[in-house]
C-alpha cells in the first residue's frame, strides 16, 4: 500500500531500522550539513579506500533556535531506502511496469478493446483528484508569519545563506493549464520573500517565459517593457529571460505582472522523488507519483493563488513571482562539489503559509558524491531506461556513475549492428531532454558491464585510439557547469569505446579478450576449500 504522508513514510524507515532520531541540540546553521555529510559517506572501516556504507535516515528533533521543530534529511540516502520508497524490491520492477505500458498496442478490433480494458482503469487509478481539505491545512497562516520560523538549513560556509533545498514548486503552463511539480533551490531573503533558482532548461522557467511572453505581448503591462528598435515584444521578452535564470547581465525593464507559484514541503516520497524526474513537459508529476504508488495523489486547492497542492504535505508556502523583479542568488554549494556563483533569478513572493500541527521540516543537502541525491539520480537512471530504448533501440544499459554528478558522464553500452552506430548513439542522447547536458558519453559494446567501472576503465581505454575515436560538439550546458566558455554553452565529448570494424575502416586484426575456459574454472571451483585461500 503507499504511504499516506511523510509521517507513514517515517515509521516505515524506523520500522526497517532505517531512521535514527537525535535528541542532541544541533544547529540548522552549518552543523547538520556536517553531520549529515559524514553519514553519507560512511565506510566499512571508517576510512577510504573502503566502499561506502551510507548511514540512515536522520530526524533531528531538538533544533537551535527552533524549539519543538523536527528535521529530517538523508530519507533517500541509500539504494535499500530508495526501493522502500517507491515499495519495491528493485527499481527494476517500475522499469517492469513502464515498459509493459509501452508495449501495449493500439487495438485492431473489438476484442483487443476489451482486452484493454483491465489497464486502461488500472491507469485510471494513478490520476490526481482534489478533495475539500487536508492536513496540511491544519494551520492557516495569511498574516504574521515567517519563513524563518523553520529549521532551514546553511549548508556549507560560503552559502549565500540559509536555502530550501527539497521543494516540491507548482506551476502552471498558462497556454495549457497543465501543472508541473519541479525541485528548485529557494534562497531565503527574507521573512516572506526567497529566490527561485529554475534554471532556463527547467519546466518552471518556460512556464515563466511564457508568462512574460504574454506581458510583452500586450496581456499584462506591455508598456513595461523596453526592447531595442525593430525587435518584437515576443522576442524581447525572450531576450531578456534568455540574459536572466543563469545569465550576469542586469535586467531592468521587465514586463509587469504575476506568476502563481506553490510550494510543497514534506511530502510523501513517491511524490517528492517525481518532482526531479525528467519527465516530458506535457506529463505532470502528480500522475507520474500516482503511478510509482500505484494510488492517485490527493490535492487541495492553495488558499491565495490558483494551484493544488498535496493534501498531505506537512508546509506549503502560497504566492507569487513578479515577472519585473530579479535578485541575485547564491553562491550555493551544489551537487558538483564546488559553489555554483551569485546569479540573478525571480523572487518568490509569499502570501500564505498553511501546514500541519507541529510540522516536520524535510530538506537535503547537496555536495561532494556520494550524497542523497546521488541514489535518487541512480533510481533515476534504472527507471527511466526503457524510455531511453523507446527513441535509441539499440541501447543495452546506461551507467551514470555518481562522481560524474549526472550531467559530466553518461556510459552506454549498445548492441551494434552497423559502422558508426556509436556516433548516432551519441547524438540521439543529446537530443533526449535533460541529457542534452550530458557533457561525456562513452560507448562500449554490449558484453561490457557499464556498472562495473574498472572493466569499463580496462575496455574502454585499450579500445579506442584517441584522434579516431573522439568526437566534440557545442550545445547547450547545465548552467552548473563552470568551466564551460560561456554560460549555459559549451562542448561535448564522445568516445566510440567499441571493437572496430573493417566496415569501419579498421583492417588490423582485432585480439580476443583472456578468459579462463570452463572446464579448468570447474575444476579449481570444486577445489577452492581443500586449497584452503579462503
Amino acid at each position: 500500500m503507499a504511504y499516506d504522508d511523510l509521517r507513514d513514510w517515517l515509521a516505515a524507515l524506523e520500522r526497517a531500522g532505517e531512521l535514527k532520531k537525535i535528541r542532541t541540540e544541533v544547529d540548522p546553521i552549518l552543523e547538520i550539513a556536517e553531520i549529515t555529510d559524514r553519514i553519507s559517506k560512511l565506510r566499512d572501516g571508517g576510512r577510504a579506500p573502503a566502499p561506502v556504507q551510507p548511514g540512515p535516515a536522520l530526524l533531528f528533533q531538538n533544533l537551535k533556535g527552533h524549539p519543538g521543530s523536527q528535521l529530517l534529511i538523508n530519507q533517500f540516502g541509500s539504494a535499500r531506502r530508495m526501493n522502500l520508497a517507491l515499495e519495491v524490491k528493485s527499481l527494476d520492477e517500475v522499469a517492469d511496469r513502464i515498459r509493459a505500458f509501452m508495449d501495449v498496442k493500439s487495438p485492431q478490433g473489438f476484442l483487443d478493446k476489451v482486452k484493454m480494458l483491465p489497464m486502461l482503469a488500472e491507469m485510471g487509478k494513478f490520476f490526481p483528484k482534489t478533495v475539500s481539505t487536508g492536513p496540511c491545512k491544519e494551520v492557516i497562516k495569511r498574516d504574521n508569519f515567517s519563513l524563518l520560523d523553520f529549521p532551514i538549513l546553511q549548508c556549507w560556509p560560503q552559502d549565500a545563506g540559509r536555502f530550501i533545498t527539497l521543494p516540491c514548486v507548482v506551476t502552471r503552463d498558462p497556454n495549457t493549464g497543465k501543472r508541473n511539480v519541479g525541485m528548485y533551490r529557494m534562497q531565503v531573503f527574507d521573512e516572506k520573500t526567497t529566490g527561485m533558482h529554475w534554471q532556463r532548461q527547467k519546466v518552471g522557467a518556460e512556464h515563466y517565459r511564457e508568462r512574460m511572453r504574454a506581458a510583452a505581448t500586450g496581456h499584462v503591462g506591455t508598456d513595461a517593457l523596453v526592447r531595442p528598435t525593430g525587435q518584437s515584444p515576443a522576442a524581447a521578452a525572450v531576450d531578456i529571460m534568455a540574459r536572466t535564470s543563469g545569465g550576469s547581465q542586469t535586467a531592468e525593464n521587465l514586463p509587469a505582472g504575476k506568476m502563481e507559484v506553490a510550494v510543497a514541503i514534506g511530502t510523501e516520497p513517491a511524490l517528492t522523488f517525481s518532482a526531479i524526474v525528467p519527465a516530458p513537459p506535457d506529463v505532470e508529476e502528480y500522475l507520474i507519483a500516482g503511478f510509482l504508488r500505484q494510488k492517485p495523489v490527493e490535492l487541495v486547492r492553495c488558499e491565495t493563488v490558483d494551484l493544488e497542492v498535496p493534501a498531505t504535505a506537512e508546509i506549503v508556502l502560497e504566492g507569487h513571482v513578479h515577472l519585473d523583479e530579479l535578485r541575485t542568488e547564491g553562491p550555493f554549494g551544489d551537487h558538483t562539489g564546488f559553489y555554483s556563483l551569485e546569479d540573478l533569478y525571480p523572487v518568490f513572493h509569499v502570501s500564505c503559509i498553511t501546514h500541519r500541527k507541529d510540522p516536520i521540516y524535510s530538506t537535503t543537502i547537496v555536495g561532494k558524491p556520494p550524497m542523497e541525491d546521488g541514489w535518487m539520480g541512480k533510481a533515476v537512471e534504472r527507471i527511466f531506461l526503457p524510455l531511453m530504448r523507446l527513441n535509441i533501440p539499440e541501447l543495452v544499459d546506461i551507467n551514470l556513475p555518481v562522481e560524474g554528478i549526472f550531467h559530466n558522464l553518461m556510459i552506454v553500452s549498445i548492441k551494434k549492428s552497423y559502422p558508426g552506430q556509436a556516433r548516432k548513439v551519441m547524438n540521439a542522447i543529446w537530443s533526449l531532454g535533460q541529457a542534452v547536458f550530458t557533457k561525456c558519453i562513452v560507448v562500449v559494446d554490449e558484453d561490457v558491464n557499464v556498472q562495473d567501472i574498472g572493466e569499463v576503465t580496462l575496455k574502454a581505454l585499450n579500445h579506442i585510439d584517441p584522434e579516431r575515436d573522439i568526437q566534440f560538439t557545442l550545445g547547450p550546458v547545465d548552467s552548473l557547469d563552470h568551466a564551460s566558455r560561456l554560460p549555459n554553452y559549451g562542448s561535448k565529448m564522445g568516445i566510440d569505446a567499441t571493437r572496430k570494424w573493417a566496415s569501419e575502416g579498421f583492417t588490423r586484426p582485432w585480439p580476443d579478450e583472456i578468459l579462463m575456459d570452463e572446464k579448468t574454472k570447474a575444476l579449481v571451483d570444486r577445489k577452492w576449500k581443500e586449497l584452503g585461500l579462503d
